[in-house]
């Protein structure tokens, strides 16, 4: 395997797609695991870390890992770790090297942050530095991150772009996912480190978490009980399928961050930088509103959802839409799976997965 060398240079870039070990933190999430399967196809190296943690349920997690590890069999390495565990994260990078780090781990869910704030400055600023130090001290060639739609916050124009600002955070996830920005941008500025960071727009798909609305939802009109529809179903989504994020990932992973000849101090773009540092937006670029995304679902299961309307509740927002040019124009990749592809899919594997057990 062409694995990361000491001492290589920022450029160099020795690390080839399909050659690579990377690392993946968060490797049993959703989002992890579907990378994690599409690296180890095409032959590069995987070194995954999760600390199983009970936000959903962790049997779903354990079944993700049995799958990967019984498929790839040699070309895995799993580790049962918390970011937040300085000494093990810094055993880490001390034994191991990786060519690339994708930074998935994370107190997830917006709502939670209103109960247990707590644990998201545990995970997502503690443990997201200690990720940073490791990559600082390895000589790893790209650090990429997983930002938030999250961090856009009040803001109402639409669609949203990278070089909005994004100064009015209205939940603490939101919060933590704009520092984690501006932290891996300082060490971008101080030691060089190519990162760039991926404000993911609502992802859904098979093997997704428990605690989203497409699972949720699921569940609910299969056991005949009533859905929670928040903003009395006036919400608008940039639902994005976990392929397409995970075919956009790659596409960054395999092109380290460079400095921006263009970027000016005198009218700042918060998406690049003089530093190695840039930020995309994943989103499927068509918003749909949530009544046809439950529309859709219907049809999907062939039974009509009862719904219970409720308030928009704290930390959420009416509408998100991503204006994804610049990974267009970087990257030459746009997603294009719709809401009924990826809602069907969904379905076929949740059938699969529970069978006639709805939990």
């Amino acid at each position: 395997m062409g694995y990361r060398r000491k001492g290589l240079q920022y450029g160099d870039c020795n690390g080839e797609p399909g050659d690579m070990k990377i690392l993946i933190t968060g490797v049993a999430g959703f989002i992890g695991f579907t990378l994690a399967k599409r690296l180890l196809d095409r032959g590069d190296y995987v070194y995954g870390i999760d600390n199983l943690n009970d936000y959903y349920d962790v049997s779903l997690k354990q079944a993700r890992l049995r799958e990967l590890e019984e498929r790839y069999k040699g070309n895995l390495t799993f580790q049962k770790l918390d970011i937040v565990d300085r000494s093990g994260i810094e055993d880490l990078f001390r034994k191991e090297r990786f060519d690339r780090v994708m930074h998935l781990a994370a107190q997830a869910g917006v709502r939670y942050s209103l109960e247990n704030p707590l644990a998201y400055v545990d995970t997502n600023l503690v443990g997201f530095a200690h990720i940073l130090e490791g990559v600082r001290k390895n000589d790893v060639e790209h650090f990429v991150y997983a930002s938030s739609s999250s961090v856009y916050g009040a803001n109402t124009k639409l669609p949203f772009t990278e070089s909005d600002n994004v100064d009015h955070p209205v939940s603490l996830y939101a919060a933590t996912k704009k520092s984690n920005e501006l932290m891996a941008h300082t060490y971008a500025h101080l030691y060089r480190i190519p990162c760039t960071g991926l404000r993911f727009f609502t992802v859904y798909g098979p093997w997704g978490r428990p605690d989203m609305a497409l699972f949720k939802f699921t569940r609910g009109i299969m056991n005949g009980q009533p859905i929670p529809v928040y903003n009395h179903g006036n919400m608008v989504r940039d639902f994005t399928y976990v392929e397409d994020i995970v075919e956009g990932v790659i596409r960054v992973i395999d092109r380290p961050a460079r400095e921006s000849n263009l970027w000016s101090g005198q009218a700042p773009d918060p998406a690049s930088s003089a530093a190695p540092y840039r930020i995309y937006n994943i989103g499927n670029h068509q918003p749909v509103e949530l009544m046809r995304y439950i529309e859709v679902l219907e049809t999907c299961l062939g039974k009509k959802a009862e719904l219970e309307l409720l308030p928009i509740q704290d930390g959420d927002v009416p509408a998100t839409f991503a204006d994804i040019s610049r990974l267009t124009g970087d990257l030459q990749f746009k997603p294009e799976t719709t809401v009924e592809e990826g809602i069907s899919r969904f379905v076929d594997w949740y059938r699969t997965y529970y069978g006639d057990a709805h939990p």
